[in-house]
């Protein structure tokens, strides 16, 4: 029997065959679920809509860490990992893009690219966006992009970066998930950690998270956000690019200052 969260997600993306191929999966792994598994969370809530608190409410409980006790900056900062990494799991969900397209900017270089990217977004056509996704990540034997660290500092998949990164996510604690196909050098993943000790939910002292940025984002994933600004398949995902490279050069300089 389905849980109400996997309920709940199913029914948003209009059956099983369409949340399956959204999150580009086969149909018989999802119509095996009896709950969504936690590696896909991030996935299933960009391409459905529904909150990670509903679809898995034990593992994202609203009242895990108390947002009182986070330095505000470090909200923010995991609110922009997060984003990234729904981003960058699967295609936004029309649901999501007009979340995205009430997002508002300032003057600075980041407002200005948090409101490109609502501009973007309620200009989008979530099948279309769907389609771009799959063109960029996916595509038919590969995408346009691989967003792995192992491809950007090596030119091919599942080299010593990663077994690197695995080396010291296990030092923090941090296991991969059973049966994950995607591995842990995935820009999602890494987002989705980053956002994580940012909020408190991964316990992790500050220059843990300096330590994972500095190796295993920083030399990396601010290229692929500039080929994503570049890539001829690129559209919505654009304004994600610029987002995202400015974000992550900030985090660059923020942890350099702190040093």
């Amino acid at each position: 029997m389905r849980d109400a969260g996997l309920d709940r997600a199913i029914n948003a993306a209009g059956g099983v065959a369409q949340l399956a191929r959204k999150i580009g999966i086969s149909q018989p792994s999802v119509s095996s679920w009896r709950m969504i598994p936690a590696q896909r969370v991030v996935a299933v809530e960009a391409a459905t809509g529904v909150p990670r608190t509903e679809l898995r409410p034990d593992l994202y409980s609203e009242r895990k860490v108390s947002q009182d006790s986070i330095d505000p900056i470090d909200v923010a900062r995991a609110q922009e990992y997060t984003l990234l990494a729904a981003l960058l799991a699967a295609a936004p969900s029309k649901r999501l893009l007009d979340r995205l397209a009430a997002l508002s900017g300032d003057g600075t270089l980041l407002g200005q690219a948090h409101a490109a990217l609502a501009e973007a977004a309620s200009r989008a056509i979530a099948g279309q966006v769907e389609r771009e996704y799959f063109e960029l990540f996916v595509g038919l034997g590969r995408g346009e992009l691989l967003p792995y660290a192992s491809y950007y500092l090596t030119g091919f998949l599942n080299e010593r970066p990663l077994s690197r990164l695995r080396a010291d996510l296990e030092g923090l604690g941090i296991a991969r998930a059973a049966n994950y196909s995607e591995p842990e050098d995935h820009a999602a993943v890494l987002c989705e950690i980053m956002a994580g000790m940012a909020d408190g939910r991964l316990e992790a002292p500050f220059g843990a998270q300096r330590a994972l940025f500095e190796e295993h984002v920083s030399p990396w994933m601010g290229r692929l956000f500039a080929d994503m600004e570049r890539a001829a398949s690129a559209n919505f995902y654009r304004a994600v690019g610029t987002l995202g490279r400015l974000f992550i050069e900030i985090e660059r300089q923020a942890f350099t200052f702190a040093h």
